[in-house]
This record gives C-alpha cells, structure tokens and sequence, in this order.
C-alpha cells in the first residue's frame, strides 16, 4: 500500500482530492495539511511515501516545502498539484525532482492515471534487489530507458531526460517553444529531443491550425 499525504489550503479541494486517491487501488491517505509548515511536520511524522503538493500555501510557498523536504532525511517522492502555470514553478519543481505535476482543475481519471504510472515505476525499483547495474537499468521504467539509449548523435541523456520530465508533467499539450521556456533550452534543441521522443513512441503530436503553419503540439503518452 502506497500511502499519500495530501497537502491542500482549500478544505473542500483537499477532502476531494482525498476521495479521489482513496478511490486508486493501492493507495491510501495517511493526512492532510493545509499549510507549508504543518506539511513537514506531517511528513516527519507520518513517513507517507507520496506527498500530493499544492504550492500556493498560505505560509509558505510550496517550492520551498519541496526544497525543504529534499535537503533533509525524508525519503518521500512528490507529485505537484497546483493552479501555478509559471514556468519558472514548472521548472523548479521538475529540478527538485518531482514525479508529476498536474494542473489544477483536474478530474478523476487525470489523477488515476499519474498514479498508477507512479505506481509502476515505484513497484519496478522496490520490488527488484539490486545488486548490479544492469538490474538497476531494468528497474528503471520503460519511459526512461526510451528517453536515455539509442539517442542521435548531438543529443545528451541529461537534457533528454530533463525533456522527458517536463512533457509528462504537463497536464496540456506542449509547443516546443514551450517546453524549451519550461526546460531553459533553446526551441531548436526542445524540437529535436521532442521529436526523438516521438520516434521512440512516448510523446505523441496534433496539429493546431492557425494562420500560417500548422503548430506541432507535443503530449506524453500514457
């Protein structure tokens, strides 16, 4: 059983977002904050293993109860939840290494999904001993060996990978001009690793029409 702290300042947001992870099979929530500070208290008291972050608390802002988190002893993964479409929070989020981020409003399914595929990739490192590196390679998830093997010459594994990061984090379709603002590389560079990604099958591409050129739109494949 994965347990999940649910950290929201909106009451009813919260009890909602509550009823949504209880309702994921292999989930259960452990508390619910509803400011920066009683978030960490909770995470050193109650040790959940996910933490459901909102980042516009009343006290703090929710990037520094993730720095906090990382710079101390607490071994708990976060999925941001939040209404902030900031790059900027984008940006900080995906370096302090969150597994998700979704935008608010959101539904069930939007949710569900980012569960269970954080529950997948979860299972493949815990459920494996690892003792060497190739068995550390085939816990990793599939989305990840997709993004860091095989790539073209000119492209890096880290950039890659930061790429990958920040298309699955995005609960809306994704421009290469705006994964390159959200990522801090160029638009060319975000166009090529974007298109490497389509090609090994974990983004998919629509066309937006507008005047002018068709716009690429970019989205991870669940």
């Amino acid at each position: 059983m994965i347990t999940v702290l649910v950290v929201d300042d909106d009451f009813r947001v919260a009890r909602i977002h509550c009823g949504f992870v209880e309702q994921v099979a292999g989930f259960a929530v452990v508390g619910v904050a509803h400011t920066g500070r009683e978030a960490l208290d909770a995470v050193a008291d109650l040790r959940p293993d996910l933490v459901l972050l909102d980042l516009y608390l009343p006290d703090v802002f929710g990037l520094d109860v993730l720095a906090e988190l990382r710079t101390s002893a607490h071994d708990c993964d976060v999925l941001v939840i939040s209404a902030a479409r900031e790059a900027d929070a984008v940006r900080g989020a995906v370096r302090n290494g969150i597994v998700n981020y979704l935008l608010k409003p959101f539904g069930f399914d939007d949710l569900r999904r980012r569960l269970q595929q954080y529950a997948a990739q979860r299972a493949g490192l815990y459920a494996t001993e690892l003792e060497s590196q190739a068995d550390i390679d085939r816990a990793l998830s599939q989305a990840a060996r997709s993004a860091t093997r095989a790539l073209p010459k000119g492209l890096s594994a880290e950039t890659a990978a930061l790429v990958e990061r920040v298309v699955r984090a995005a609960a809306v379709t994704l421009s290469a001009a705006e994964c390159a603002d959200r990522a801090g590389i160029s638009r060319v560079s975000a166009r090529r690793y974007l298109e490497f990604l389509r090609d090994a099958g974990r983004v998919t591409v629509t066309l937006r029409y507008a005047q002018g050129r068709p716009e690429r739109r970019y989205r991870w494949s669940d």
